[in-house]
């Protein structure tokens, strides 16, 4: 498969009438590529990009050159020909985003916290090799079209952080895990996008036309929703896109502030034929975050609905929501506007307020328009999470291709802004995953790697029923374990089950010392990213607690505590509670990929991302080992563990057939 140079927007005729879906010829803009860029302050133009994916927030920053054969060279940072690092012990951190109405972007070390003199050496081992790291950033509108998969990104060309100059980045692929960089796609340059374009989500017609929602941020920094749509329908590759000259389509109504008004979603048929789209908000001078319900024909003029779709209170400003279907008995996801008896209804919010996605499964009224939570004590923003570790402003999209509902995740830095600087870049994409409702529980869905990452597998390694009794620590001698899929299954002693008494104390993941904590069941798991000493480590484990009542329940968890000896960075313990049903065994599958690590326990009903910065544990001193910490029973473990090759993610490549 050969690639174009998409780089170069110069073969497009920006005289030639472009298509229109829904709109007449007087509605007719320039392709938002051939606009005159009006900016605040002066664009900058060194080589130097940022990437900020999914959702609102993310900002990651590479330094890129090209190679004689086309591919992108990252240049270390602090190099001749890169942007010039800035000195850590010089910089403080500030917040990014509040101000312009959305949440902060800035991780905060502890006070005193020291800066880790970081080497070029440990920086470049972070980056990853088979997540998606664009060479602009911030996921927006993912969806398939005419074979490709595409991520539009926000993207900031002014530095390594977040700013006000947010356009949106693009990229395709035809396996959702090697990707090829396009142009930008939409440059913040109209008064009611120039502080930033932002969420967005695209939506099929009934013909098969393409649309796309976005919030902007107007000169006035008032979050409005604008209309995009692409140029020319037959280019697969959707490289120029139009945004419609009536814009903006929505303005915040009473009642609600104008920083509170933002990320419409993927709009969804009702019975009567009318487009519904829901966008997160929350009632002015209260806590109680909510999403408003507006019906349209056309795109251009909308209703609002009464009241709103679902609101909880005390749970703050909601973005990033989210709203799909689930089949109660099918084994394939659900396009948007499914609805029907064999249906659920997920609702998902990113909370501004603690930066963290939360979802509910209920049921949708499509006459009244209002969604319910089948159990209020979980509803959203009080109860599960899509993951309990580093996961933010997700988005979904129906894959009509493979007939699934994929889900993707911005993955934030957890140390410094001055290091992010440094290393020339911050932030990915998680791996997409899969999302189905979990037919055996009821209560929960399941989020799983797409299969497409497992083409990446090679050097298989098998360990059989591995004993580790209590207090052991066994060695996996598996080679190179930067990156890795592990897929791992427990057994624990019955017996030691049934024999001991159970206590009347109650555990947590974040707040009982995590894996040195010892029980009588545990903690036991593995460790990955540990140095043979044992100096870094980190634990992705289970425990399980046993009541008065002899009741059992099993958490799993990761603690980041001993991951690193550098001092800024989070070294938090996260995890929460995950469902095991009688005759299961305890599963786990990790993927290990530098500094990102995600953790998925019993067919991923609890999910666990890491961000982690050793400073031991990298490359040849990297080693993974099978640990019981447990103080009565002993385990038996079998795993499958493969190295993972590399992604491709190019530029500048030539396509002749893009079919």
């Amino acid at each position: 498969m050969s690639f174009p140079n998409t780089d170069d927007a110069s073969n497009y005729d920006a005289n030639q009438r472009p298509h229109v879906p829904l709109l007449d010829s007087a509605d007719v803009e320039a392709p938002a590529a051939d606009l005159p860029r009006q900016r605040r302050r002066r664009r900058r133009t060194a080589a130097v990009v940022i990437l900020l994916l999914t959702g609102l927030l993310g900002v990651v920053y590479l330094v890129v050159t090209m190679t004689s054969n086309g591919e992108e060279e990252l240049l270390p940072a602090g190099s001749p020909e890169s942007s010039t690092t800035l000195q850590p012990e010089k910089m403080k951190p500030v917040a990014r985003g509040v101000e312009e109405g959305v949440s902060e972007k800035t991780y905060r070390p502890s006070l005193g916290a020291r800066a880790y003199p970081w080497t070029k050496r440990l920086l470049a081992w972070q980056r990853t090799a088979y997540h998606f790291q664009p060479k602009e950033n911030w996921m927006n509108g993912p969806l398939f079209y005419k074979g490709w998969y595409h991520l539009f990104y926000q993207y900031n060309p002014d530095g390594a952080i977040w700013g006000n100059n947010i356009v949106w980045g693009h990229s395709a692929s035809k396996d959702l895990i090697h990707w090829h960089h396009l142009p930008i796609a939409m440059h913040s340059d109209h008064w009611y996008d120039i502080n930033g374009v932002w969420t967005g989500s695209a939506t099929f017609l009934q013909d098969g036309q393409l649309i796309m929602l976005y919030t902007g941020s107007t000169n006035d920094s008032v979050q409005v929703q604008n209309l995009a749509y692409p140029a020319d329908p037959s280019d697969p590759l959707l490289i120029h896109w139009v945004k419609y000259s009536g814009n903006p389509v929505l303005f915040p109504p009473p009642n609600i502030s104008p920083q509170d008004f933002r990320d419409p979603t993927t709009a969804w048929l009702t019975p009567e034929g009318m487009w519904r789209i829901t966008i997160g908000s929350k009632i002015n001078g209260s806590t109680t975050g909510m999403s408003l319900v507006y019906d349209t024909k056309d795109f251009k003029s909308f209703k609002l609905l009464n009241g709103s779709l679902h609101s909880v209170p005390g749970t703050g400003m909601w973005e990033c929501v989210d709203f799909y279907p689930v089949s109660k008995n099918g084994k394939n996801g659900l396009d948007t506007s499914e609805y029907g008896p064999g249906v659920k209804n997920i609702m998902k919010t990113s909370l501004d307020d603690d930066r963290n996605d939360y979802y509910a499964i209920g049921s949708y009224d499509s006459e009244a328009g209002i969604w319910s939570p089948d159990n209020p004590d979980i509803d959203v923003g009080i109860g599960l999470r899509y993951d309990y570790g580093i996961f933010y402003a997700s988005k979904s999209f129906y894959d009509q291709e493979k007939k699934r509902r994929v889900l993707w995740g911005w993955v934030k830095e957890t140390d410094s802004e001055e290091t992010d600087t440094q290393k020339g870049w911050a932030s990915l994409q998680a791996i997409p995953r899969t999302i189905l409702l979990d037919k055996k529980t009821g209560s929960n869905i399941l989020q799983w790697p797409v299969e497409e990452v497992e083409a990446l597998r090679r050097n298989k390694n098998v360990f059989d029923h591995v004993k580790a009794n209590p207090g052991s620590i066994v060695l996996l001698d598996v080679g190179s374990t930067s990156q890795l899929d592990i897929v791992a299954e427990f057994e624990i002693n019955e017996e030691a089950l049934k024999k001991i008494n159970g206590t009347n104390i109650s555990y947590s993941c974040t707040t009982i010392g995590g894996a040195a904590e010892r029980g009588p069941f545990g903690p036991f798991g593995l460790l990955v990213l540990a140095n043979k000493d044992l100096e870094e480590q980190t634990a992705i484990y289970f425990y399980i607690s046993k009541d008065l009542q002899g009741n059992f329940k099993t958490f799993f968890c990761a603690d980041h505590s001993r991951s690193s000896e550098a001092t800024d960075v989070d070294k938090a313990i996260y995890g929460s509670i995950v469902p095991v049903l009688e005759g299961e065994k305890l599963s786990m599958r990790i993927l290990v990929d530098h500094s990102i690590v995600e953790s998925f326990a019993q067919g991923g009903r609890t999910c666990i991302t890491s961000r982690l910065y050793p400073t031991k544990a990298v490359n040849e001193d990297a080693q993974i080992f099978l640990f019981n910490n447990a103080t009565d029973a002993s385990i038996n473990a079998s795993l499958q563990i493969w190295e993972m090759s590399a992604a491709c993610q190019r530029r500048r490549q030539k396509i002749v057939n893009k079919d």
